[in-house]
């Protein structure tokens, strides 16, 4: 089997491209159902954020399935493959794995060493692994992603220079208006992206901020955290001409703010420049808009670079977590040269216990005179003798297990303690066992999501 993955991001593709490949977070079920029954797939996870779009698959063959990929995305998103095969990458097995890592620790961020994207690859393994779209090897690999990656953040000062892509569009903002002192902000959307940008606004002196979202209970939850005022987004809208800012960053398809709706708004403020930031993909400012006059609108793609005397620290601490990675990557390898023993010693271990029992039964028959004690020294002693026997061959076998001749040596290892009518039995419990190791740690996961417990940071 192989892993591969499979995607385009805001290096590959602009901002135009990505929204096109964008799915809405309730759309990610029915996603992963399409791609779990594309032809070679045994395991698949998608990750889908504003700068990215990747899909992660377990494959039993590596020909071909870049075409049967290609053609999901074809199928799913209704796009000619020809429309966007140039911008996508695909990495296999290592390389694959070493993005994963990447991407789970926020190198491959635009803002590297952002905590963000760890929270929302966690949650896409979480969903795939609800939807049973997981197996072995990737409940094993994005567990052990997202751990590494929380241990980066712990061990590593990746994160303490204040950069993210809010802290950006603050940033840009400051270099128009110099302060933002008196100056009036409009944020469009109410989420974690919007709630940050805010607290960079008020850091930076904003004197006022209204928070428009198309709910308005939650429009008032994150205004009420920064003595802002709250409205619905028509609302926020209708005040457009009041305002010297507006940052947009919500979850809508198509356009919130269109040219027409600009155009009446330049009318009523005379003119007057406004600075607008659209930090959503898919955009919600109609980018028509940035034709007239004293309109100043930026999108995502704009913020690279921005904040670039903050990231040469960042830039020194990723190399420590790129040393982890490779540490982990090894350690992943040698677990899956390790999944052809544990059959094995899980059978060993059966035949020998079966053995053992079946010649405590015999020994009682002939010695029916023992009492309780005298027969629970005997099977406690006897015991201890076939766990001493079989210690070294078991620790011999892990390790001829990641060796270059593993499968001589399983092989021979099978051989040498007749284990093959034994190993189909041993295998099928194994595997039910792991199934319900799968299926408690998804519902402990699960409830600590639920319950409001951050399983890992998902703030700048």
């Amino acid at each position: 089997m192989h892993i591969l993955a499979v995607g385009l991001n805001y290096r590959t593709a602009p901002v135009e491209i990505r929204e096109r490949f964008a799915i809405a977070e309730h759309a990610l079920p029915e996603a992963l159902q399409q791609l779990k029954t594309t032809k070679s797939v045994l395991e698949c996870v998608v990750v889908a954020t504003c700068n990215r779009t990747e899909i992660y698959v377990v494959v039993d063959r590596l020909h071909m399935c870049g075409h049967f990929i290609r053609s999901f995305m074809e199928k799913y998103f209704q796009i000619p493959r020809q429309e966007f095969t140039n911008y996508l990458y695909m990495y296999e097995d290592d390389h694959a794995i070493e993005h994963l890592f990447r991407v789970a620790s926020g190198l491959d961020s635009m803002v590297i060493g952002e905590t963000q994207i760890l929270g929302q690859v966690k949650d896409s393994f979480l969903l795939a692994q609800e939807l049973g779209a997981t197996g072995t090897w990737f409940n094993m690999l994005f567990k052990q992603a997202v751990t590494m990656a929380k241990r980066a953040h712990s061990e590593t000062s990746i994160g303490e220079a204040a950069v993210s892509v809010s802290y950006a569009a603050v940033e840009l903002g400051k270099r128009i208006f110099g302060q933002f002192t008196k100056k009036k902000v409009l944020i469009l959307g109410a989420g974690k992206m919007s709630e940050l940008t805010v607290k960079h606004l008020y850091a930076s002196g904003a004197d006022e901020v209204v928070v428009a979202n198309r709910t308005l209970t939650r429009a008032e939850q994150l205004a009420a955290k920064f003595n802002g005022t709250a409205c619905t987004i028509p609302e926020g809208i209708a005040r457009l001409h009041e305002m010297d800012i507006v940052i947009s960053s919500t979850g809508a398809d198509g356009y919130v703010l269109t040219m027409s709706q600009l155009q009446e708004s330049m009318k009523k403020r005379k003119n007057r420049p406004i600075f607008m930031i659209d930090i959503a993909v898919p955009r919600d400012l109609d980018p028509a808009m940035a034709q007239l006059p004293n309109v100043f609108l930026y999108d995502i793609d704009d913020l690279e670079g921005i904040v670039e005397s903050n990231m040469e620290q960042r830039r020194k601490e990723a190399a420590k977590i790129e040393a982890m990675i490779a540490t982990e990557i090894a350690a992943f390898h040698n677990w899956l040269k390790t999944l052809g023993v544990s059959p094995l010693i899980y059978a060993l271990q059966q035949k020998s216990s079966q053995i053992h029992q079946e010649t405590l039964e015999s020994l009682f028959k002939k010695l029916p005179e023992l009492d309780e004690h005298q027969a629970k020294v005997i099977r406690k002693l006897t015991k201890s003798i076939v766990n001493q026997m079989l210690h070294d061959p078991i620790l011999r076998i892990k390790e001829m297990a990641v060796e270059k001749n593993s499968d001589e040596a399983l092989e021979m290892f099978t051989q040498i303690f007749a284990l093959e009518d034994h190993l189909e039995k041993a295998e099928e419990e194994l595997q039910q066992r792991q199934q319900s190791a799968d299926s408690k740690s998804y519902e402990s996961s699960t409830a600590d999501r639920k319950s409001g417990i951050a399983w890992a940071a998902v703030t700048n």
